[in-house]
């Protein structure tokens, strides 16, 4: 383990919910877009997209078992990555009638992004809390090592 491993633990969840933050906004910013994406030749609205994270090497059978004290610690904590971003196509589009819109159907509704701005908002509340949570640790960490260089002196 390196001096610097709780730094770089940090860093890879300052990075992940910095992602998570900006894919909220992006869903925010296209919560009445319409036309996002052509699919066989037709425009669909905007799908919300959401940030799926994974432990770098490590689950919670390996976080529990080195709490035990069954294993030692060199297999956990080695931060978190992002899998990947995807679309939610389980939640449908929204119909809302305006039969003057130009991509209203031959009944008069539109189909609206599946994005609820509520939702959305509670998701950025909670990446915003994890961002301050892990600046804080990493001042503090950056604390120590300051402290542990002065020792030195």
């Amino acid at each position: 383990m390196s001096i610097f491993h709780g730094m770089n633990t940090t860093a890879s969840a300052l990075t992940a919910q910095r992602l998570r933050m900006d894919v909220i906004s992006s869903n925010m910013a296209n919560v009445d877009t319409t036309r996002a994406k052509l699919v066989n030749g037709e425009w669909q609205a905007y799908r919300r997209k959401s940030v799926t994270l994974k432990p770098i090497d490590g689950n919670f059978s390996n976080f529990l078992n080195v709490a035990m004290g069954s294993t030692d610690n060199r297999s956990v904590g080695n931060g978190v990555k992002v899998t990947n971003v995807k679309e939610d196509t389980e939640t449908p589009f929204k119909l809302v009638y305006d039969p003057t819109h130009i991509d209203a159907d031959e009944n008069g509704y539109v189909e609206m992004p599946n994005v609820d701005p509520l939702k959305e908002m509670v998701d950025l509340i909670s990446a915003t809390r994890s961002y301050e949570a892990n600046v804080t640790v990493f001042n503090a960490n950056k604390a120590m090592l300051s402290k542990a260089l002065e020792i030195g002196k």
